[in-house]
């Protein structure tokens, strides 16, 4: 249960993580900014966006790696020992079933088969 969880929250944190990365600006935007571009007009300011992003960034970035960890461990502690081969082995050995006798045959006996006479001669092809 916990684990499925951890799945489902860790795929909103990738999501997040992509769509933050991809508003955020480039390092080249800030040449742009310097001159007056219209990045005044912006909901953050010409350098407010820059650490609200930077910082939410970085909050889902340690959660991603978090759930990462706690989704590796998970997926160790399913998995089994691996046994030896000799204690696979079955400890009965299996024969062959021995199949009743049938006496209401759906065969015809040996002797009531029907022959067919074979020529001596084989015929010359013209």
């Amino acid at each position: 249960m916990l684990q499925e969880i951890l799945t489902i929250a860790h795929v909103f944190l990738c999501v997040g993580l992509i769509g933050l990365i991809l508003i955020q600006h480039g390092k080249g935007a800030d040449a742009g900014a310097a001159f007056g571009s219209g990045a005044s007009g912006t909901v953050f300011g010409s350098q407010g966006s820059s650490s609200f992003l930077t910082r939410t960034t970085g909050i889902l970035a340690t959660i991603f790696f978090i759930t990462c960890l706690a989704l590796a461990y998970f997926s160790i502690q399913q998995i089994k020992t691996p046994q030896s081969v000799v204690e696979d082995a079955p400890t009965t050995i299996t024969t062959e079933p021995e199949l009743p006798a049938d006496t209401n045959s759906e065969l015809p006996p040996v002797d009531d088969v029907p022959t067919i006479p074979v020529d001596s001669e084989v015929p010359s092809i013209p």
